[in-house]
């Protein structure tokens, strides 16, 4: 493993331990009546009251985008869409970041911390869709979290005389293919707008009006290897040594929804099946391996990477080939998480939340990764299962992907009251990180 990878572990362990203006002048005073006086962070009632406004709305804008999915890298209408509603919602907007990224910064009246929300705008390629597609498909549910992100602008912007601090809104490109929060962070938007924390949501298979929250947890990242054989069998060599590195899984691609719904209760498990995993997908042609492979926890890499070189070693002349560092695991701090589970309970009620307890889902990853390499913050899951829909109707990538559109509005409200209560300035317990 390099320095550089050791050293993002070290950072990622010292965080989980521990700018433009937005005039604001189309929503400004909308809020006023409900937002309540004083000095201390906007009001929940005041937010709830706003979504409700402006709920809708946002289920048409989804509609919108789903109807026009765009590949990674290809959001151009995506943004234009993005662009248009930031705007009209008063806030200050920069566009063509790390490609088609679009900023949108909303400054409070009142001094505070500078606070972002994240949300990606990409379709699922049809390579990566369960059974494979025919073209891009919103099947991740993109489109939804772009309608929350829009709709946490617009709430704080018609509050924007009691918000303290600044929100700042980063739409990502390329979420699919992990490149577009690196195409951001390259473009220097963290130090640009002078984020200190960043929070996303992510649909998943909960119940609609349910959040799972990830304490010290998250999404695993990835590993690529390659074994090159040669000699006269060196065909059949390869099908037996990816057969036995496909051996080193111990978690297998669920097959039937119920072995998608086990997945599901095992992440929520403590001490479970997934608490410590290696999900492999190995596959020969001709005289090449080629090797991908996720893990939980993420320092488990350096022995997988040895299990393959063992595995590769009676295979007379093999070369074994690591193209890279392994791409980060998302490891979402235990504080903050914690923190925004009981913002969640006050906001929607005692039995709204769960607690993760693995990385989850264990065949896919996150690129909100590197942001928390930078920075503290948060990433959950907005539950969009229907009641009595089938568990793929809620998964991601599934063809099926359907999510409830109530969804929306409860995203908004949860995360609009929680973003402005992180950009309300207020005194840090000593010794304390993360608040």
């Amino acid at each position: 493993m390099s320095r550089s990878m050791e050293r993002a572990f070290a950072r990622r362990t010292l965080l989980a331990g521990a700018a433009a203006v937005g005039a604001g002048t189309v929503w400004a005073g909308a809020g006023q009546a409900v937002a309540g006086g004083g000095k201390g962070p906007v009001k929940q009632a005041a937010v709830s009251a706003e979504v409700a406004r402006v709920e809708r709305k946002l289920v048409g804008l989804r509609r919108d985008l789903h109807r026009h999915p765009e590949a990674p890298g290809r959001e151009q209408r995506t943004a234009a869409v993005v662009a248009r509603q930031s705007r009209a919602a008063g806030l200050a907007v920069t566009t063509g970041l790390g490609g088609h990224g679009v900023v949108g910064v909303l400054r409070g009246s009142r001094p505070g911390r500078t606070v972002a929300y994240r949300a990606d705008m990409d379709a699922v390629p049809p390579a990566d869709i369960v059974g494979t597609g025919p073209a891009p498909a919103h099947v991740c549910g993109h489109d939804v979290h772009t309608a929350v992100g829009i709709g946490i602008a617009q709430v704080l912007a018609r509050l924007r005389q009691h918000l303290s601090g600044t929100a700042v809104f980063l739409f990502q490109p390329a979420e699919e293919t992990l490149s577009g929060a690196r195409a951001l962070i390259d473009a220097g938007v963290l130090e640009r707008f002078g984020i200190e924390e960043i929070h996303a949501l992510h649909c998943g298979p909960f119940p609609v009006g349910h959040f799972a929250v990830t304490p010290g947890y998250g999404m695993p990242g990835q590993d690529k290897a390659e074994v090159l054989l040669s000699g006269p069998d060196a065909g059949d060599a390869a099908r037996r040594l990816a057969a036995e590195i496909g051996g080193l899984a111990t978690v297998a691609v669920p097959q039937t929804p119920a072995e998608l719904e086990r997945l599901v209760a095992d992440a929520q498990m403590p001490d479970g099946p997934l608490a410590r995993f290696v999900a492999v997908r190995s596959t020969a042609r001709e005289a090449t391996v080629r090797v991908s492979y996720r893990c939980w926890p993420q320092e488990r890499y350096v022995q997988v990477r040895e299990d393959i070189r063992r595995a590769a070693t009676p295979y007379a002349g093999a070369e074994v080939r690591f193209p890279a560092d392994p791409f980060p695991a998302m490891v979402c701090p235990e504080r903050d998480a914690r923190l925004l589970a009981d913002h969640l309970r006050r906001t929607l009620g005692r039995n709204t939340v769960t607690e993760l307890h693995s990385a989850f889902p264990p065949f896919s990853g996150e690129d909100f990764a590197l942001y928390l390499d930078h920075i503290p913050g948060t990433f959950s899951f907005l539950g969009v299962r229907a009641p009595g829909a089938p568990v793929t109707s809620s998964y991601p990538h599934y063809p099926d992907f359907s999510p409830d559109e109530r969804a929306i509005g409860i995203g908004v409200r949860a995360m609009a009251g929680w973003i402005a209560g992180r950009t309300h300035r207020s005194p840090r317990p000593p010794g304390r990180a993360g608040a």
